[in-house]
């Protein structure tokens, strides 16, 4: 039985609205970290407060309504000049921000939030005595023992990434906390309770168990709504009753040629009508496809708490850049997007920027920065991540793939530069001899490679020794329409994403080179594979292919030998749930209702080889 029995829309629309307000808090509490004088930002964090213990009252959520209450007069005496912002100070808010986020997954559940943890409950209120509250040492990351070097349940892990319970075999053992340091002024510092692993504290909260699965239901529950402009709304419907009129037009048009009246006058009324018609509708697709189209910020305002909260646990000092928040993004993308940017931001801390005295030894500044950019070019959505910290050396890189038995020494001598890089992508892949509680095991980078193929997107990876590494992750603006090439093989079509095309060209069978058994053609000076496409489907070829569509994927350059062309389209994916055939991505529905295979060029080369089996190649970049 809920214990919001009648109030449930109430309680989602809270929810909702609290959600955004506490993300908002977090990265100002970031900012103002970095400019603790800055009284407009304390003013938003307090107003940010006041507002969701307002709610919170509301509900009746009594416990949730103390909590705020403390931070908000936590707050209001920090922007009042008596109290000053010190980093044990920020440690205790930040506690009391995850604290109230516990709460939120409570009341997602349909209950009452348990209790606040004592000892955030007592940091506050001696912070608002005016005592020394003492923060507990950042250690540095613990090395697990031999019998815990298996692969870890990533969604356990992920869940410790968000503030949960982490099972008793995940957990590392800390050292023990630092003595309390000497009464200042006759006050007996709050004691602290040691960081636990990803940079939370542990918590002697009964209840955490059910507020954390209650947080992962409400998620879910979050992730079936999305929030429209009406203005966008507005269009939509005045496009439908656009549709109407023209509809109602075609209707009596209809009835005055069963009628027999066919002159050029009514013939040419038609006409219009369905071009109208074609028009409206095409303007109603798009509209309908921006409803689906949220800013990225949403997503990244999330991490400069991660990033802050890891840096402090690790010693170092790093500052989280965001550019192009507002740059919009298939919203069933963004939640797909979310695994992957949190892995390579954490890397970027933990991997790339180095501690403060490595960097000052180099000339570097102690601070290190960390930008994750979002911006669209062109059908596509590019993400950076990008960090100044010590980068890549492809040379150890190749060594440390060879020594874990990843790739071969004679396929490890054939890599370029830029494909030593992509070895870290590899499942099982790290340069750390010791697993921590914060990367080593090889997961990480496997994760970001899976879901961002998933979304049809790649990855690429670009670094400098000494200067820092860049991650560049390029996806298609939308997942629900693809422009694809339509390609006959015969008399049947096959549709390919048209992303992946470069150019198309006539096959003249007299300058097809063999090299190493392999068909060859020289484009521009350059030698590519000659791939036919009913070779890759197992289809008999009758005939020898009279065209080639040049195609570039994030890994391969080659040409594919087609029989004829079908022309452009934009194809309304629908996914074939109960039986999937290896190498499609879906299907489509052509205007004569011909049902198209759209292919999945990444799966159907995967057969042929990663490392030059195939002998495609690999395509090159320069490092900018």
């Amino acid at each position: 039985m809920s214990d919001f029995a009648g109030m449930e829309d109430l309680l989602q629309d809270f929810l909702q609205e609290a959600h955004d307000l506490l993300s908002d808090v977090d990265n100002k509490l970031v900012e103002l970290e970095k400019t603790p004088e800055d009284t407009g930002l304390l003013n938003d964090i307090f107003r940010g407060f006041h507002t969701v213990k307002g709610g919170a009252g509301f509900l009746n959520a009594s416990e949730l309504v103390t909590l705020c209450h403390l931070t908000e007069n936590l707050f209001d005496r920090l922007r009042n000049g008596e109290l000053e912002l010190t980093s044990e100070l920020m440690d205790v808010i930040m506690d009391a921000t995850r604290g109230v986020r516990d709460m939120f997954g409570e009341l997602g559940q349909g209950v009452q939030p348990q209790p606040a943890d004592a000892h955030i409950i007592n940091a506050l209120k001696a912070a608002l005595s005016g005592e020394v509250v003492a923060a507990a040492p950042a250690p540095e990351p613990a090395t697990v023992a031999a019998a815990h070097v298996g692969e870890p349940d990533w969604n356990q892990l992920q869940a410790a990434v968000n503030g949960e319970v982490v099972p008793a075999e995940l957990v590392v053992k800390e050292s023990a906390p630092a003595p309390a340091s000497a009464p200042v002024g006759g006050v007996t510092p709050v004691p602290a309770t040691p960081p636990s692993p990803f940079g939370r504290r542990t918590s002697d909260r009964p209840a955490n168990k059910t507020a954390a699965q209650a947080r992962r239901v409400e998620d879910r529950n979050r992730e079936n709504t999305i929030r429209v402009d009406t203005s966008r709304l507005d269009q939509v419907l005045n496009l439908s009753g656009e549709i109407g009129l023209t509809k109602n037009r075609l209707t009596s048009l209809r009835a005055d040629i069963i009628a027999g009246k066919n002159d050029s006058e009514t013939l040419h009324a038609l006409d219009q009508a369905v071009s109208q018609l074609d028009l409206l509708v095409s303007d109603l697709q798009n509209s309908v496809m921006k409803t689906r189209m949220q800013p990225i910020g949403r997503l990244f305002q999330k991490y400069p708490r991660i990033a802050r909260d890891l840096a402090r646990q690790l010693g170092k000092d790093v500052e989280l850049v965001l550019a192009g928040e507002e740059t919009e993004v298939d919203k069933t993308m963004i939640e797909d997007l979310a695994d992957p940017l949190i892995h390579l931001i954490r890397n970027a801390v933990d991997h790339g920027v180095e501690m403060p005295e490595e960097r000052a030894a180099v000339g570097k500044p102690t601070k290190s920065l960390v930008r994750l950019e979002a911006r669209q070019e062109g059908d596509h959505i590019v993400l950076i991540i990008a960090d100044d910290g010590k980068g890549m050396s492809a040379e150890r890189i190749r060594a440390k793939a060879v020594e874990k038995g990843l790739i071969s020494e004679e396929e490890a001598n054939t890599l370029d530069e830029r494909q030593s890089l992509s070895l870290i992508l590899l499942p099982g892949f790290s340069t750390k001899t010791d697993i921590s509680d914060v990367s080593g095991r090889g997961v990480g980078m496997d994760v970001v490679k899976t879901n961002i193929q998933k979304l049809n997107g790649s990855v690429e990876i670009r670094s400098e020794p000494g200067k820092g590494s860049v991650f560049l992750i390029s996806l298609p603006l939308t997942l629900a329409i693809l422009p694809v090439l339509l390609v006959l093989l015969g008399d049947q079509p096959f549709a390919l994403p048209l992303s992946l095309v470069r150019e198309i060209l006539p096959i003249d069978q007299d300058k097809i080179q063999e090299v190493g058994g392999r068909h060859t053609l020289v484009v521009r000076g350059e030698v590519l594979p000659v791939i036919s496409l009913a070779k890759l489907l197992g289809w008999p070829q009758n005939r020898k292919p009279e065209y080639g569509v040049f195609m570039q994927t994030a890994e391969r350059s080659f040409i594919l030998g087609v029989d004829s062309f079908a022309g452009r389209d934009d194809a309304v994916i629908k996914s074939l749930e109960d039986f999937r055939p290896k190498g499609v991505a879906g299907v489509t529905t052509l205007s004569n209702g011909q049902i198209v295979l759209i292919l999945d060029m990444k799966e159907l080369l995967s057969d042929m080889g990663q490392h030059g089996d195939s002998g495609l190649v690999v395509r090159h970049f320069d490092f900018a």
